[in-house]
């Protein structure tokens, strides 16, 4: 169906009111389970529009569960198992109007104490529809309201046991099937399956096999849609590609997979193997991180591997090692776009925490991390002479940290023999904040004191991507901030060498370095001499960014009205008010002089941006905290220099870049 006629059965459906992001329509959420029912606020609609619910332990050996409005969410399904419906009178899990429910405690799909894994879908057209139908035990049609062609359909007997998943996909024709609950497959060519009949953008067709279209039985259908452009804010993004890939002779990739979009949900299958189903909430990144998976046709706990099975790119996704496919293969996958929703509110997308170390495990932070700075504030954990404030990315997995201020690569061990984190965990359960484990040492010392500082990657605020140099040949890099960049920290993962920053407003031709005081380094030679766009980031032949084959990443940030000011300043050595275009005052203020040397100050609100003493670390030094100056005051429309500040912030004539976060 084309875009423009799927745009208006969404408006007729009650769905285009305001633009459908990916955000609405699918989550990956992780819970603890319980004793109790729990409820799960993942912003889904999931009983007035519908959708499907699948769970599965990640920590324990048991079934994976699905539960659909296509029944009203009665029973549960087993994906792993050819079983009939568990018990189609009760309603295990159901949709609410902000998520799901799992009703009963302590049984599976809500194993107590265990950690589980939820992926919902709601249904929407171009993305996802669930139905039920009756089988004849002839080839019939089955009517359904996807308004798309599905790329990818999951079909179920729900009241005969004995039957498999049966798995349509695009990439192998209306022949063959594909069985989610078992590792043989592909099967066919057979009529059997599909009638020989492709599905549409109004029905799809089964042929005469039990495991479809017996008669007088009972069947559900998972339809997803594939390429379709109707979401996002311009509704021209699609969010769902059913589609595959083919390995070289050493089980990997020639070239990355090209979706058009960052994917965080991945489902694929080996030929004649395991299913897998990989997710960026649960751990799936950049080259050389680790990725965890959890796999439909088995019972069995989460397996991690590190290097990863997938790396994620800023486009698609590559397979960085030959342990998953076999040489020479085509491999289907379904693959899902990250969120893109722009925030409503800085707190959606930024949180300041100052804590006191007590080596008690405690979630820091109430917005979801991506990106976090770790900050001493005492000075006093082990290395932190070396090391200043440090770097998580969720992208490199909780194994990896960098520092601010020294030259040092990336360093691994904060994960140490725990894949999901000895220091702290990305991997949440409620999908906010940051883990700080109960282990003493660099970020939960008894006494110490510390300030987090949490980001979530969202449109127009900040990003972050992860590229490899191309031997000092300029470069363009896709990025998915969908902003011009106006500030962007550069970090060598692979090799020692400083943090180099690029800002807007001091030039193309010119970088800072973030873990000195210096003035910028003028070479046009290291951006190209090349501004930034809203889909790409340029690198030329200067080494610090682009050098041999090195691995880097970057963080990218823009203003976005309401939540983020990204801009400079000119010192008075008065008092010096900065509008932001805020109107509750910044809860974070990073500032850098630019005309001659400077530091750089670091102010938030968790520890105090008031009018008296406000206290600030430098990110280019290991020095502790000063919190005896009031050189920054509160201001409604952004912040206020005092006339006491110094020439690092506030000289008369001087010239200052800064970054503010409401």
């Amino acid at each position: 169906m084309d875009p423009t006629t799927l745009r208006l059965i969404q408006g007729a459906a009650g769905a285009a009111a305001s633009s459908l992001y990916v955000d609405d329509v699918f989550s990956t959420y992780l819970f603890e389970g319980s004793v109790s029912p729990v409820t799960i606020t993942n912003g889904l609609d999931l009983s007035g529009e519908g959708g499907m619910i699948w769970i599965k332990s990640r920590t324990s050996t048991a079934s994976h569960t699905t539960s659909s409005s296509a029944n009203n969410y009665y029973g549960l399904m087993t994906p792993n198992t050819d079983a009939a419906d568990a018990d189609s009178t009760t309603q295990y899990v159901r949709g609410t109007s902000t998520g799901f429910e799992v009703t009963m405690g302590n049984i599976t799909p809500n194993d107590a104490g265990e950690n589980m894994a939820s992926w919902s879908f709601r249904k929407a057209p171009g993305f996802f529809t669930c139905v039920q139908y009756t089988g004849t035990g002839s080839n019939r049609t089955v009517a359904h309201d996807l308004a798309s062609t599905p790329g990818m359909i999951f079909v179920k007997c729900t009241n005969t046991a004995g039957t498999n998943w049966l798995v349509y996909h695009r990439s192998l024709g209306a022949t063959k099937a594909e069985i989610l609950d078992l590792t043989s497959g592909p099967v066919g060519p057979s009529a059997n399956y599909w009638n020989n009949t492709a599905p549409t953008s109004t029905e799809f067709t089964v042929g005469v096999l039990n495991d479809v279209n017996t008669d007088g039985d009972t069947y559900v259908a998972y339809l997803f849609a594939h390429d379709e452009p109707v979401f996002g804010t311009d509704e021209d993004e699609s969010i769902i590609k059913c589609g595959s890939f083919t390995t070289n002779a050493s089980g990997t990739l020639d070239a990355p997979v090209d979706l058009g979009f960052e994917p965080q949900f991945i489902l694929t299958k080996q030929p004649g193997g395991q299913w897998y189903i990989f997710d960026i909430m649960r751990g799936v990144g950049a080259t050389n991180t680790g990725s965890h998976t959890l796999r439909p046709n088995s019972t069995a706990a989460e397996q991690s591997r590190s290097p990863g099975w997938f790396a994620i790119t800023s486009t698609g996704f590559d397979i960085p090692v030959s342990s998953l496919f076999s040489g020479n293969s085509t491999v289907p996958y379904m693959a899902i776009r990250r969120p893109n929703k722009p925030p409503s509110d800085a707190t959606d997308v930024f949180s300041p925490t100052a804590y006191t170390g007590n080596t008690t495990a405690r979630v820091v932070g109430t917005n979801l991390c991506d990106f976090a700075i770790l900050s001493d504030l005492d000075a006093t954990a082990p290395s932190w002479s070396s090391w200043a404030q440090y770097i998580f990315t969720r992208l490199l997995g909780p194994n990896v940290t960098i520092a601010t201020s020294n030259l040092n690569n990336e360093a691994t061990g904060w994960a140490a023999g725990d894949t999901q984190g000895d220091y702290f965990q990305f991997d949440v359960n409620n999908n906010k904040g940051l883990v700080i484990t109960a282990l003493s040492g660099y970020m939960n010392t008894i006494g110490t004191n510390y300030a987090l500082y949490n980001f979530t990657r969202s449109p127009g605020f900040m990003d972050v991507v992860a590229y490899t140099a191309s031997n000092q040949s300029p470069q363009n890099i896709t990025h998915n901030l969908n902003a011009e960049p106006e500030l962007i920290i550069f970090k060598t993962r692979s090799n020692s060498n400083p943090g180099w920053v690029y800002v807007k407003d001091v030039g193309v031709d010119k970088v800072l370095q973030l873990g000195a005081d210096i003035v910028p380094v003028t070479s046009s030679t290291w951006l190209n001499n090349t501004a930034p766009t809203s889909s790409v980031l340029t690198v030329g032949s200067g080494g610090y960014v682009n050098y041999q084959t090195w691995t880097y990443i970057a963080y990218l940030f823009a203003t976005l009205p309401g939540i983020s000011k990204v801009s400079s300043y000119s010192g008075t050595a008065a008092t010096l008010n900065v509008d932001c275009g805020f109107s509750s005052g910044a809860r974070f203020i990073l500032i850098k002089r630019t005309d001659v040397i400077g530091d750089w100050y670091v102010y938030d609100s968790a520890r105090g941006i008031v009018s008296g003493n406000d206290p600030y670390v430098l990110l280019n030094t290991d020095a502790a905290q000063v919190t005896n100056t009031d050189y920054i005051d509160p201001l409604a429309s952004g912040f206020t220099v005092t006339s006491s500040a110094p020439v690092g912030l506030n000289a008369d004539g001087g010239t200052y870049i800064f970054l503010a976060i409401a």
